[in-house]
Order: C-alpha cells, then sequence, then structure tokens
C-alpha cells in the first residue's frame, strides 16, 4: 500500500481559481477508474497515484499475459513494475475531463506541472546504481536484463545496441589505426611528395587577386607528405573493409536482437495489439481510430521538408562563401602566418563554424520536424515517432554533411582557372585545391567535427544535467520546521515525502529522451562510415566516445533524471532501416570519395598511361616520375584578368623573368581548354566508381545473404515449442474422447 504508481506535480492555486478548478475534475476522474489518490502539500502540491488491481487482470486476461517471464514482479498483482507503470501513463495521458481536456492540454495550460513515476529503493535499482554507474566496472558487459527489469525493453534494447556497436567497432578502429600508422610510416617516401619538395623552380599562380605573391611548389613540402599520408591505397582498402564492416555489423546485430528479444518472450510481439487493449482497459467503449491517408496532405508535407532541406543546403552555401571571404581576408593579413597559411585557417575556422550551425540547427530541425508530424495526423504514437525519425534524420543529415559533400566532391573542382576564375558576387574567387589533392581539406573538417562532437557534446551532454539537477536540489531543500508544530512534524516524516521531492528535484525526461540518445549515435555511424576514406580515425574516436557514452547514459538515466516511463518494444524500430540506409550511402560516398577527392585515379592513369615506366629500358624507375609536372597547367601571366593586380614577384626572381605560372588542372598552355589527359581521368574515375560500387554492394548482399538474421537456435526453439502445443492439444483431445 506504501507504492505509487504516478506522481503529478502541481503549483498551489488560489481557491476557486480555473486551474484549480481543472485540476480536481481530472482527479475526479482518476477517482472513477478507481485509482487511489494521496496528496502532499510543501512548496509544490504533489498527487500520487495508484492504478486498482482490477487494471492489470483486465491487461492480463486480454492479452494472455505476454509477460510469462517476470521481470520484478509486483507483491500485489503478478505484473512487472515496468508494465504497471506504463499502462498506468497510458490511462493517465488519455483520461479526459469534462472540458474535454487530457493531462497533454492541462500540462499546456500549467494547471499540473510535472508527472513521473518513481525511483524505486528496490533491489534491481540499487544493483544497476552499484555496478552500471560505477566507473570501476566500465570494462564489465551491460546488464541487459537488469536494465529491462528497471527500464523497460526500449532502454535495454538501445543499450544491446550500442554495447554490440561499441564491441565490433574494435575491429574497425584497430584496422583504421593500422592504415592510419601505415600512412605515417610513409610520411616522406612518397615520390609525389619528394617531387614537390624539390620543386624549387615551379611558381604556382597567386591564390587571391591583390596581396598574394607567387609561390613556389616546394613551400608546401609538408602539406604534401600529410595529404600522401591520408591519400594512399590503404585508404581505397579501407573504404572497401567499412562497407563490409557495416553490413556485417548489421546483420550479426538482427541475430543479436533475435536472440535477446526470444529470451524474453517478445519475439512475435504485436505492438498494436497491445494499444488496442490498452485503449479497452481505459474506455470499454472506445472504437479504434482508422487507418487514413491523404496524398495532398503528403504532397504538402513532402513540399515543406523539400524546402527544408533547400534551406539546409543554403546553410551550406553561406558556410562555403565564408571560407572564400575567410581565405580572402587571411591573405591580406598582416601576420606573415596568418597570409601564408591562409587556406588552412579558412577550413580550420570553417569547420568550427560548421560545427556551431550543427548545434543551433539541431534544435531547430527538431521543432520543424514535430510541427511536420502534426500536420500528417499519425494514428498511433509509434508511426507518430517514426514519420518524427525518418523527418529529423534526414534535416541532421544534410547539417551535418552538407559542407562536407562540398569539400569532398566541388571544392577545387568549379572554380574555373586563372584568367577565368569563378566568382562569388563577382569579387571573391572560389577555393582551390592544394597540387596534392584536396583531401587533406576533409580530413581536417572530419577531424575537428568529430572531436568537437566526442568532447564537447558529451562534456554538455552530462554536465548540463547534473548543474541543473544541483540547482534544482539547493532550490527545493526543505526549511526546517518547528517541532512544536505537530501538524507539521507528522507531514515531515510522511516517508512518502521524502522520496516524492527527491524524485521531483531530478532533470525532467520526456517522450525523445531516449530518441536523442539514438540519434546521437547514429549520425556518429554516419559519420564513422560515410567519409571514412578520407578520415581513418573515425572508428577509433567513436570507439573512444562510446566507451564513456555507455558509462555517462547510466548515470544520467539513474541518478540525474527522473524515471523514464517504460516501453515494450522487440527491436530498435525504424532505427534499423535508417542504418541500413547509411550503410548504402557509406558505399557511394567513400566511392565518390576514392574516385573523385583522391588522387588515386589520376596517379593510377598516369603509371599506367604516361609514366616513365610505359617506355622502354625504364627498369628501376618509380612510375610516378613526373606526376606533379603532369599535373600541373601553365598559365601565361600576361592573360590575367584586367582588374586582377599583377603580384609581387618572388625575392629571389627579377620581375621580368617571370612568364608564366603553375596551377592544378588538366589544359591546354594556348586556348586553357581541357586536354586528352583530363577526359581519360574523367573516363577512369567514372569506370572506378561504378565498379567499386557494384562490386561492394555485391559483397554486402552476398554478407546479408551468408549471415542469417534469425539463428538456428531461435529458429528450433519455435519449432519445438509449436510442436510442444500441438502435441499437447492433440492428446487434451484424445483424452476428451475417451471421457
Amino acid at each position: 500500500e506504501d507504492k505509487w504508481d504516478f506522481v503529478l506535480v502541481s503549483d498551489i492555486h488560489e481557491a476557486g481559481s480555473e486551474k484549480e478548478a481543472k485540476r480536481k475534475k481530472f482527479l475526479d476522474e482518476l477517482s472513477k477508474k478507481g485509482f487511489t489518490i494521496k496528496k502532499i502539500e510543501d512548496k509544490k502540491l504533489f498527487y500520487g497515484v495508484r492504478a486498482p488491481k482490477q487494471i492489470f487482470q483486465k491487461y492480463q486476461w486480454l492479452l494472455r499475459n505476454p509477460d510469462s517471464r517476470l521481470q520484478t514482479p509486483d507483491v500485489h498483482d503478478d505484473v512487472p513494475v515496468t508494465t504497471r507503470i506504463r499502462i498506468v501513463n497510458f490511462i493517465l495521458q488519455n483520461t479526459m475531463t469534462p472540458d474535454l481536456e487530457k493531462l497533454h492540454d492541462l500540462m499546456k495550460k500549467k494547471v499540473f506541472e510535472a508527472m513521473f513515476p518513481l525511483h524505486e529503493e528496490e533491489e534491481v535499482r540499487e544493483f544497476l546504481k552499484e555496478k552500471w554507474t560505477c566507473w570501476s566496472d566500465i570494462f564489465c558487459q551491460q546488464r541487459i536484463e537488469k536494465i529491462r527489469c528497471y527500464f523497460g525493453e526500449k532502454v535495454a534494447l538501445y543499450f544491446a545496441w550500442l554495447g554490440w556497436y561499441t564491441y565490433l567497432l574494435r575491429i574497425a578502429a584497430v584496422v583504421g589505426l593500422v592504415v592510419f600508422v601505415a600512412g605515417v610510416t610513409v610520411f616522406s617516401s612518397s615520390q609525389v611528395s619528394k617531387e614537390i619538395c624539390e620543386a624549387t623552380n615551379t611558381v604556382m599562380c597567386p591564390l587571391c587577386d591583390q596581396k598574394c605573391p607567387f609561390w613556389l611548389l616546394s613551400d608546401t613540402c609538408t602539406y604534401a607528405k600529410v595529404t600522401h599520408m591520408i591519400d594512399n591505397e590503404g585508404t581505397v582498402l579501407f573504404a572497401i573493409f567499412m562497407a563490409i564492416w557495416a553490413t556485417v555489423f548489421l546483420e550479426l546485430w538482427k541475430r543479436r536482437r533475435a536472440t535477446v528479444v526470444t529470451d524474453w518472450d517478445l519475439y512475435r510481439w504485436d505492438e498494436e495489439e497491445e494499444e488496442l487493449a490498452m485503449e479497452l482497459i481505459d474506455n470499454l467503449q472506445h472504437e479504434p481510430r482508422q487507418y487514413q491517408h491523404s496524398y495532398f496532405r503528403s504532397t504538402v508535407i513532402l513540399l515543406l521538408v523539400l524546402v527544408m532541406i533547400a534551406v539546409l543546403i543554403g546553410i551550406a552555401h553561406a558556410l562555403v562563401i565564408y571560407r572564400v571571404i575567410a581565405t580572402a581576408l587571411f591573405t591580406q593579413s598582416n601576420f606573415e602566418f596568418l597570409r601564408e597559411q591562409a587556406n588552412t585557417m579558412a577550413v580550420m575556422t570553417g569547420a568550427v563554424l560548421h560545427y556551431i550551425t550543427i548545434v543551433i540547427m539541431t534544435k531547430v530541425n527538431r521543432r520543424v520536424a514535430l510541427y511536420l508530424c502534426d500536420l500528417e495526423k499519425p494514428r498511433t504514437f509509434s508511426q507518430r515517432e517514426n514519420n518524427f525519425t525518418v523527418k529529423i534524420f534526414t534535416f541532421q543529415f544534410f547539417t551535418n554533411f552538407s559542407s562536407l559533400i562540398y569539400i569532398a566532391f566541388f571544392l577545387g573542382r568549379i572554380n574555373g582557372h586563372p584568367g577565368n576564375y569563378v566568382r562569388i558576387a563577382g569579387k571573391w574567387r572560389l577555393e582551390e585545391c592544394h597540387p596534392s589533392g584536396c583531401i587533406t581539406d576533409l580530413f581536417i573538417q572530419m577531424a575537428i567535427i568529430m572531436l568537437l562532437k566526442q568532447t564537447i557534446s558529451n562534456v554538455m551532454e552530462y554536465l548540463i544535467p547534473w548543474v541543473a539537477h544541483k540547482l534544482r536540489k539547493k532550490q527545493q531543500r526543505p526549511k526546517k520546521r518547528s517541532i512544536m508544530l505537530g501538524e507539521e512534524e507528522e507531514e515531515a516524516e510522511d516517508p512518502c515525502k521524502r522520496q516524492w521531492l527527491s524524485n521531483y528535484q531530478l532533470n525532467e525526461v520526456n517522450v525523445f529522451s531516449l530518441f536523442d540518445e539514438f540519434l546521437e549515435m547514429v549520425i556518429q555511424y554516419s559519420f564513422t562510415t560515410i567519409f571514412v576514406a578520407a578520415f581513418p580515425l573515425a572508428p577509433l574516436l567513436a570507439f573512444c566516445s562510446n566507451f564513456f557514452e555507455v558509462h555517462l547514459d547510466a548515470i544520467k538515466m539513474m541518478r540525474l533524471h527522473r524515471r523514464m516511463v517504460p516501453r515494450k518494444a522487440n527491436d530498435i524500430g525504424i532505427w534499423l532501416q535508417v542504418l541500413e540506409a547509411v550503410g548504402i550511402l557509406a558505399v557511394i560516398g567513400n566511392g565518390l570519395v576514392i574516385a573523385i577527392t583522391s588522387n588515386f585515379i589520376p596517379m593510377q592513369v598516369y603509371k599506367y598511361t604516361y609514366s616513365p615506366c610505359m617506355a622502354e629500358n625504364s627498369t628501376g624507375v618509380d612510375c610516378s616520375t613526373g606526376y606533379i609536372n603532369h599535373s600541373l597547367s601553365i598559365f601565361r601571366i600576361q592573360d590575367f584578368e584586367p582588374y586582377t593586380k599583377v603580384p609581387k614577384m618572388l625575392p629571389d626572381f627579377v620581375r621580368d623573368e617571370i612568364k608564366v605560372c603553375r596551377y592544378r588542372d588538366y589544359r591546354n598552355a594556348d586556348d586553357y581548354s581541357y586536354t586528352v589527359q583530363f577526359w581519360h581521368i574523367f573516363a577512369a574515375r567514372l569506370a572506378f566508381l561504378i565498379l567499386f560500387e557494384h562490386v561492394a554492394l555485391c559483397v554486402k548482399l552476398i554478407a546479408a545473404w551468408y549471415i542469417p538474421d534469425v539463428p538456428q537456435l531461435v529458429k528450433n526453439q519455435f519449432l519445438d515449442r509449436k510442436h510442444s502445443n500441438l502435441r499437447k492439444k492433440l492428446s487434451m483431445m484424445e483424452y476428451s474422447t475417451e471421457v
């Protein structure tokens, strides 16, 4: 009798006020349904509610007690505590007052401030609090069954998935680290890097129109070595490996999930049936809401989604404009370091600005996605959650990856050439790639964004709830009462009051609290797989982050947040389809990075078509010898645009001696049209992209076929169960016939 299912919190309203009347009407409706209500007054009004046994008996009867393997049996009615909380929450949310207002409407009007189930001081919670949230047990395996008993199947499946993802990330992290270390070991041995470092007579065209001087190709020796450290043959193999890894991870997760939910007797659980049962328990006269579809509404929502995507792409364009203007300003700076590293500084500051836009647009995307879901009017909460998931992931994908897509596939390819540059507002030139390629820019962008997301975001994700909890606790600390007042002394000794107050002081949770954790991990999974060819350390960073993420999430749920309303589930929902879509995007993205961003294809074309190795008596010659000179075009200084100031000369050169400069492209020296080699490379890029994606997708399909979604053990369990049930029915029939 001392256990309460939910606590409702309200401000102390004036007697006779509209809010007090609405509150009384709602509580009266609960009383009519047989709920027991207890009131405690402090700085706020607390109402403990407890549902009658009949509600849970109806649930067991309608669904034939699907919780056959009990989690934490309640002493009164043989229903797991998680199921009890879920049923009571459904009834509270759907109870309607005579004014046709539900609890959600009353909370909007500030009639009630909060509602939450209580953290119980029970055996399971104490175990989780002692073992699960303890830093000394960070290396231990997840207590999935205990998590299920306390938070329900949805949370348990999230931690099961996160644990499995982190476990398999170890393999990808080790392989990525090996590829990166291998790149470091050949830091100075690349023939291309040597040619750049020795190109002391190769004069490059200025990087801007005003104060930028001509520069020597050898000045970027270190940058070229870093580029080769990232852009090498190992990167191609690692991209193929990650495409296979993503497929194997999802297939093994399907097997893991099937085993887990079979142990819970939920493999064939029907969510729609359970929701209908709870609606009938709440109101026997309830009529189910029919499925509906409006092509007009779907068209409007699709158009609004496209408008939002256009806005997000526009923000990416704004970041591009920032980088262009920043480069121009840095090149005109009075500081020599900024002038020399103008491009790199623009990339780094652009990456930080990109991270800030991600943080801001995440909040905007959520509001827009919720608004669009309201327009759709989904039939059930699960359908609403699925629609919301697809929309918010789409928006977040464009928010996170639009800038990366520009750097990977457009930077340095749409900027024109000396004498005919593409300009923004007719003034600022678009950025150019370094002669050794653009992949280092992509590496820097991804490294900064991932480091900021995995450090600042994770710290703030834990720090903000911790500070908020401390502040709430300080504000709500009860004042000392005089022992002389008998009524107050009795109230202070109420065993429920301390528990209700301590739970109220915790941070609020909502239906999307777990959704936020899933979204964060899926975006991280996208970073880990889609552009991994440019950033082999992505799996390692993700693994290190997840190592602490699991523990920090546990601490937040057990110590800093109110208890989540448990939700029953037998899979991770539509997130699985999202992860499969990301796997396909990873194949396409990495194929495009290797074919377009990397120098892998141009170098192979040079080696097997134009290099010294193709000539006779070329034994002992490195086939990439001469590649840099071959990949640079010649520009006559006299052909600069009229309004472009001829820049300052190099100190070691006489002004009249510089007649031409070099730039990265494949163009003829006379009319600046594309050379035959450009079209050879273009055809090779296209052929490689088609081949890579078909091979990778075929390997993914073979892996998906080779690894069954459901283990044979699970299939045999269901087979034996069906056989046993049929035999039992047949035996009962024969017995009744004999009688």
